[in-house]
Formats: structure tokens, C-alpha cells, sequence
């Protein structure tokens, strides 16, 4: 079983590090070619590019500048530990994964990335924004999605291959998701939808949605799944399967408002 979920805008540098295991990110020569690329940006490019304020804009324009591939411990970190958007705080990994988590994350959890294409829990990145759905002008068209082609499906059909069947649990968004080809990827896919009561409706609430994604992945690797009937078993806080309204490989979760953290 293959996890897919998106990164974040929010990083965190300077936390603890929860476990010192590091790999190196498989796709670094397109990193770096998206670097170059994004280095030709002036900050009101960026702004304007990113719809950001001219201090993130300033930010980012310096990380680009700063980038450079040979990662360590000391310039960089476990992409796991250095996204801190809803997702990864549904997650908890710094918190509650042991090293065993970890390994088991490292073959299971993919996290699709724009500069990075993807990255397993314990590659190295250096801190950086670049949304998957940013008009990037590259010398393979005019966004990301161009650039990255078939290269983020298959990067995924080798993990596949590796961990030894064809479920992926597609926990990322949309715009993330769109920088796969279902037809190419070797993979039945289960799209996990997550669904809030909110005044006696029931819809999906953005930043509920976002950290069930991550109590998700948790419960994945930490129960260490391998059947996608498995998946129905998800419960954490106050999440229930709901086979009325599933249809297929969609898998429909519930939670009554008074539930709700």
C-alpha cells in the first residue's frame, strides 16, 4: 500500500529533529533544473507569480539564490519533520513515530512535491515554495504539470513495484494529484473523502479534511496496513466509515460535529 499526500507552505526548521535516519531526494537533477529556472525571478516576479506578499516573495527569491544539492543534516531536513501544514499536524510524526514508523513510512508514503516531484519521509529538502499549479514558464512548457510529465508516475509505479502491490491511497489534493497520469500509474486507487457535520450538514470542511488526511496516513503506518478493506477500519477521533455513501474505491469517513477537535 502506497500513500500519497501533498506538502505544505508551512516548514519548520528548527524543531528537534525526532530521528537522525536521512535519505537523499531521487529527483534532484529536475530540482535543480527548476532552481535555474526560478533564480531568472525577481521578488515582484515571485509576488506577483505566487499571489504572496513582497516579504514572502523576498524570502523565497533568497531561498532560490541559497539552494544548492548537496544536502546534509546541517543545510537541510527530513521532509517529514520540515512540513508543517494541517496534514503533517494531523500526522503527529515528530511527536508519536517510533524508527520502525519511519521505515515504514519511508516504503509507503510519498509526498508529491513541485520543486522536488517526489519525496520520501526521510529525503533531505532544503526549505522552499513551489506550488504544483504555479505557471512556471521551463523548457518543457508553461507549468509544472509540463515539466514533470510522466516523471512523478513513474517514480510512484517504482515504489509500487518495490513495496509489493497496487493500492495507492490517494490522501493528496487536487492540484497535487493532477501531477500523476492514473492511465500510467500501475495502481488501483483509493481516494479516501472526508466529510464534517457542520449545522445538521454533513460536507467537506477544508481544514478538518486536510488533518484527517494526515490521521490517515498515521493510521496506515502506524497499524502498518496492507489490505485496502483495512482502510474501513479508520476511527481516529470520531471518524466513521460510511458504506452508504461510498461508492467503489471511494471511501466516505463521517464525523459528528460535537466530535470535532
Amino acid at each position: 500500500m502506497l500513500i500519497t499526500i501533498s506538502p505544505a507552505k508551512t516548514l519548520d526548521f528548527e524543531s528537534p529533529l525526532a530521528t537522525t535516519q536521512f535519505t537523499q531526494p531521487e529527483l534532484l537533477k529536475y530540482s535543480q533544473q527548476l532552481i535555474t529556472e526560478c533564480r531568472k525571478l525577481s521578488s515582484s516576479d515571485i509576488a506577483s507569480l505566487m499571489k504572496i506578499s513582497d516579504k514572502l516573495a523576498g524570502l523565497n527569491a533568497a531561498r532560490f539564490g541559497e539552494w544548492q544539492p548537496d544536502f546534509t543534516p546541517d543545510n537541510a531536513r527530513q521532509a517529514i519533520l520540515a512540513f508543517k501544514g494541517d496534514v503533517y499536524t494531523g500526522m503527529q510524526a515528530a511527536e508519536l513515530f517510533t524508527d520502525d514508523d519511519f521505515q515504514f513510512a519511508q516504503q509507503h508514503l510519498r509526498i508529491l512535491s513541485g520543486l522536488y516531484g517526489v519525496l520520501r519521509p526521510l529525503d533531505l529538502m532544503q526549505p522552499y515554495r513551489l506550488e504544483m499549479g504555479i505557471k512556471l514558464n521551463n523548457k518543457k512548457g508553461s507549468d509544472l504539470y509540463q515539466f514533470w510529465g510522466n516523471i512523478i508516475t513513474e517514480t510512484l509505479n517504482n515504489a509500487l513495484e518495490a513495496q509489493g502491490d497496487n493500492i495507492l491511497v490517494n490522501l493528496a489534493s487536487d492540484e497535487y494529484f493532477k501531477s500523476v497520469n492514473p492511465k500510467k500509474l500501475n495502481a488501483e486507487i483509493i481516494k479516501p473523502v472526508f466529510l464534517d457535520e457542520k449545522n445538521g450538514k454533513y460536507k467537506v470542511i477544508s481544514f478538518y479534511a486536510k488533518k484527517a488526511r494526515g490521521l490517515m496516513s498515521r493510521f496506515i503506518i502506524q497499524e502498518r496496513l496492507s489490505d485496502k478493506a483495512q482502510l474501513k477500519e479508520f476511527n481516529l477521533e470520531g471518524y466513521q466509515f460510511n458504506a452508504a455513501e461510498s461508492e467503489g474505491n471511494t471511501l466516505v469517513f463521517k464525523r459528528a460535529e460535537h466530535l470535532a477537535k
